[in-house]
């Protein structure tokens, strides 16, 4: 979660008020988090250098992609969409489901764009937290 905060504190926080940057640190710092990852009710992978956490993506309700963050010093490396072709391929084989969703930061609405992501909506603010709703379509990644 250190990698999230700090990513987000660089990239994302200057998009939001207090009030989101808080409920933000918040959500990534909440022992409630850890435990529904150890419950196996979030899904989490990442992406390691070395011996160094650089990327991670977490899903939530087996579809829907709740944190992807990369190290800065990894940014325009193929990191995140390493990430997401796998979640892709892990949610359309492994799940079961034909579209992975994802509410996508200001910051990030760009790249879920060249990822193949449609909007679902017009940019949303709930607690302080600046999203548009996306989706994409995971035809492409079903075994064939």
């Amino acid at each position: 979660m250190k990698l999230a905060w700090d990513t987000f504190v660089r990239f994302d926080a200057p998009d939001y008020s207090q009030e989101g940057i808080e409920n933000f640190r918040k959500f990534v710092t909440d022992d409630t988090l850890r435990k529904m990852f150890l419950a196996g009710n979030y899904q989490l992978f990442v992406a390691i250098d070395a011996d160094k956490c650089v990327g991670m993506l977490s899903l939530r309700e087996r579809k829907h992609i709740s944190l992807l963050f990369v190290d800065a010093d990894y940014h325009h490396n193929g990191v995140a969409s390493a990430l997401i072709h796998f979640a892709g391929y892990y949610v359309a084989n492994e799940e079961g489901f034909e579209q992975m969703t994802v509410n996508a930061s200001p910051y990030a609405v760009g790249f879920y764009h060249r990822k193949g992501f449609y909007d679902l909506g017009v940019e949303t603010v709930a607690d302080g937290i600046r999203f548009t709703p996306m989706q994409l379509d995971l035809h492409r990644y079903k075994r064939k």
